[in-house]
């Protein structure tokens, strides 16, 4: 058996570990502890990579599936620690395979791993090992990293009905917010926001095709990056879009943000797109860690997300404050785009994820669950418990569409593009002559509920998302305990700039507060 269904694993790990009392440790050795301090405790002796694995291990049983049972995870790698020990033998050597040497990472459950499922959350992808690891997994594994397991996420990533409970999967369940366990951790990337908050892990990975990546990071308190589209490969992960998919980064500092960023980018002759990054991409991201990043920056503030909710908007007038003593000259921008292009980026997600999803499903080979889109959308219509909790009219909407030669999805796809990058982004840039936009990432976590679904108030994800460019989330403070994020955006790629500007936000600010599991 290639991977163990994490309530499996669980259930042997409790029997034959040592009788544990399943209530949240109140201190937790590795709490908050980045890339570069895990890897000064292996030089220094302090600890293996074989203890940290096991540690977080521990942690997951005892606060994920135990406590306050935050059911961020699907599943748990049964290979973590025979490579923790491999690792550490390579140490014991002299030797390290790269930035990521005995990091423990957790990876959204929409990407694939050769010796765990991927399924994206759904019951009819249960049990599905794809034949290779994506490329990024690949990089993960050369780089050193260890794989602790898949997350819990948005079934089909949060594409499938009309509303959903974030964080909610057929296969997963429904993940549960680590600050208030009543609360949403929004999505479709729930289960790496949690888990990466939660300390279940040093680092983890989410997916965005809007809003995915950045909107668990502001729940969950903490940093999340969605890089240009193509600096990342997105091949061997379970697609919505070919313009506005990407993988991401979801740590709890910017600086493992861009240790991760540049440990992964590079050219993947399977996903074409990233042959742009050959001369925009940098192996190490390190460089633009800057506290003084804000000083003498031209930054456009985006207020068409401001108004929705008045403590928010509180929290970011506080923050433009901030950037103005930094020595910042903010330029306030009401809009972006000034066409409504959001029928026209619907559409194109509905051609490309029939598209991608039927191409996926051919990648699996002979083992596949599934053939196409049309047989998921015909299997769910026979399945009763499918439609149990939501409609899934957008499988079905998307199983209806044409191939990608259809002059509906060539019309909406460069419509979409030319309104949001040069009628709408670029321009905006141009005009105002800015280094970055700032605006609210979100609002505060909303209660779960499966019958009214998500209650989201406020986003300012849609301009970078639809144009595929960068974004970046840092906290920016919380409203009664739940966390509240700053995202700061701009032209194609421009994670230099961002990470320099939300490294100096950080540093100075210091707004990430650790989570207590309150209910």
């Amino acid at each position: 058996m290639k991977a163990i269904k994490i309530t499996t694993f669980l259930f042997f790990l409790f029997i034959f570990s040592c009788s544990q009392p399943s209530t949240v440790p109140e201190t937790f050795q590795f709490e908050e502890i980045t890339i570069n301090e895990l890897q000064q405790g292996y030089e220094n002796g302090d600890f293996t990579i074989t203890e940290v694995v096991q540690a977080y291990l521990d942690r997951i049983e005892r606060i994920d599936q135990n406590g306050p049972e935050l059911n961020s995870m699907i599943y748990l790698n049964p290979d973590a620690i025979s490579v923790a020990e491999q690792l550490d033998r390579e140490l014991q050597d002299g030797n390290t395979r790269g930035s990521l040497h005995g990091i423990p990472i957790i990876l959204k459950d929409n990407i694939d791993t050769a010796n765990m499922p991927t399924t994206a959350g759904s019951r009819f992808m249960e049990g599905s090992v794809p034949p290779d690891d994506a490329f990024i997994v690949q990089k993960l594994r050369e780089q050193g990293a260890v794989i602790l397991g898949k997350a819990n996420l948005s079934e089909w990533a949060n594409f499938h009905s009309d509303f959903s409970s974030s964080g909610w999967s057929g296969l997963g369940g429904q993940t549960k917010n680590p600050y208030d366990i009543t609360r949403n951790p929004c999505g479709s990337s729930a289960g790496s926001g949690v888990a990466a908050s939660a300390n279940l892990a040093a680092i983890t990975i989410g997916t965005e095709t809007n809003g995915s990546i950045v909107c668990p990071s502001n729940a969950n308190g903490i940093v999340g990056l969605k890089p240009t589209v193509g600096l990342w490969s997105r091949d061997g992960i379970i697609p919505i879009s070919y313009h506005t998919d990407s993988a991401g980064p979801m740590v709890r500092t910017v600086r493992d943000a861009a240790i991760l960023l540049g440990a992964l980018a590079g050219t993947d002759p399977n996903d074409p797109i990233t042959e742009q990054s050959d001369e925009n991409m940098h192996a190490d991201y390190t460089q633009f860690l800057n506290e003084n990043g804000i000083e003498g920056k031209r930054i456009g503030f985006y207020t068409g997300p401001m108004g929705n909710h008045f403590r928010v908007d509180t929290l970011m007038n506080q923050a433009v404050e901030f950037f103005e003593e930094q020595g910042a000259t903010i330029v306030e921008i009401d809009e972006i785009t000034k066409e409504n292009i959001g029928g026209d980026a619907f559409q194109v997600l509905l051609y490309e994820f029939k598209d991608g999803l039927n191409k996926y499903f051919e990648s699996l080979g002979d083992s596949a669950p599934l053939s196409s889109i049309e047989e998921l959308s015909e299997l769910t219509k026979e399945t009763p418990v499918e439609t149990e909790n939501f409609d899934r009219s957008l499988i079905t909407m998307a199983a209806e569409k044409g191939d990608l030669n259809s002059e509906e999805y060539q019309n909406a796809l460069e419509r979409m593009l030319t309104e949001s990058r040069e009628n709408g982004i670029d321009r905006v840039m141009n005009e105002h002559d800015l280094d970055a936009i700032i605006a609210p990432t979100g609002s505060p976590a909303w209660k779960t509920d499966l019958i009214l679904g998500d209650n989201f108030s406020l986003s300012s994800s849609s301009p970078s998302a639809r144009a595929g460019y960068p974004i970046i989330t840092v906290p920016m403070g919380n409203i009664e305990g739940l966390p509240v994020g700053l995202s700061i955006f701009g032209s194609a790629w421009s994670e230099p700039v961002l990470i320099e500007i939300a490294y100096a936000f950080e540093q100075g600010t210091q707004h990430r507060i650790v989570p207590r599991f309150q209910d």
